[in-house]
């Protein structure tokens, strides 16, 4: 109880401090005009998770890949249609973006219960919480008020979000672009601790890593070995391995302790330990200490939550996720 209670205090000095900078979010923005929307948003996220482990984690990454792309405005829910071509076919989201069947249904419920009211950049937000708690992670109080995007920004999407083959000051660099710093970076990267990662992302660490025809040495070779059975030079492109093969669908810390072991599956994941000496220390530190990581994990969702939202006349309330209202 007296750990739910520090990270809620943390995270509302947080709200009160977005609130200070003018983007008007606030936890209690629907308590009026739709006091069950969160009830809503957990009931059909808790269904989802609990026929498909695997939707958290797809559900925590669309906040993610919606925030760092135009701000946290759903940009990244909508299809192609007239002049807008959906980021749903950059590089990073392509054939590994899901879960927009789950925002759909969340938003169906909603419309149903209170029309035009809850924008879908919520949902997303609302959805990554729900997402974090039910696979044993923090909670926190979830800054509401966003408004929904009128386009999306293909450009936007293959070049600002982070890849797992970036370098450490190509992703530093990334983060900081969005008003997030590096222990924001060594924080949220903690929510590799569930999800999947597909055999494209990585193979380039079990056979070719720096042009040589080696493998990466800072991946553990036994780990390499057992990856490489279901990853090959050619081919395999979409298998599926366990970001966290410790405990791959719990919200814990092992992620960090994966890292100090040589086995992070992604070489964004690994360089945190093996390329800076600041970012090794956090690692360290949330390795020894999961409530630390928790603590952090739900700030750094709160500040990045509120990357650029459109707020008050801006933006709409879309009807349907997938498409800007006719």
């Amino acid at each position: 109880m007296a750990r739910t209670s520090i990270i809620m205090l943390m995270v509302n000095l947080v709200s009160i401090l977005a609130l200070a900078n003018g983007s008007y979010l606030y936890p209690r923005f629907y308590d009026q005009t739709c006091p069950q929307a969160k009830d809503i948003v957990q009931s059909v996220v808790a269904k989802a998770v609990a026929k498909e482990a695997r939707m958290a984690a797809s559900l925590l990454r669309l906040h993610f890949h919606d925030c760092f792309v135009k701000g946290c405005d759903a940009s990244v829910l909508l299809d192609n249609s007239g002049a807008i071509i959906s980021e749903k076919g950059s590089v990073p989201n392509r054939n590994s973006a899901r879960g927009f069947e789950v925002i759909e249904q969340i938003k169906a419920a909603l419309e149903k219960a209170c029309p035009q009211t809850v924008s879908c950049a919520d949902v997303l937000a609302l959805a990554a919480r729900d997402s974090t708690v039910l696979t044993g992670g923090p909670s926190w109080e979830v800054p509401l008020g966003r408004r929904d995007s009128l386009g999306a920004s293909l450009s936007g999407s293959n070049q600002n979000i982070p890849a797992p083959n970036n370098t450490f000051q190509t992703i530093l660099t990334k983060f900081k672009l969005k008003g997030l710093d590096i222990v924001d970076f060594v924080a949220l990267s903690g929510s590799h601790t569930i999800g999947n990662a597909r055999c494209t992302s990585f193979r380039q660490r079990l056979y070719n890593n720096t042009g040589n025809g080696r493998a990466d040495l800072t991946l553990d070779q036994s780990y390499a070995a057992k990856l490489r059975q279901n990853c090959p030079r050619s081919g395999g492109d979409q298998n599926l391995f366990f970001l966290d093969p410790v405990s791959p669908t719990k919200f814990d810390n092992s992620y960090y302790k994966n890292l100090m072991a040589k086995k992070g599956l992604l070489s964004s994941d690994e360089i945190l330990f093996t390329q800076n000496q600041q970012t090794m220390e956090f690692v360290k530190q949330y390795a020894a200490n999961q409530e630390l990581f928790f603590q952090q994990f739900a700030k750094s969702m709160v500040k990045m939550g509120n990357i650029t939202p459109l707020t008050g006349k801006s933006g709409q309330i879309r009807k349907i996720c997938r498409k800007v209202n006719s």
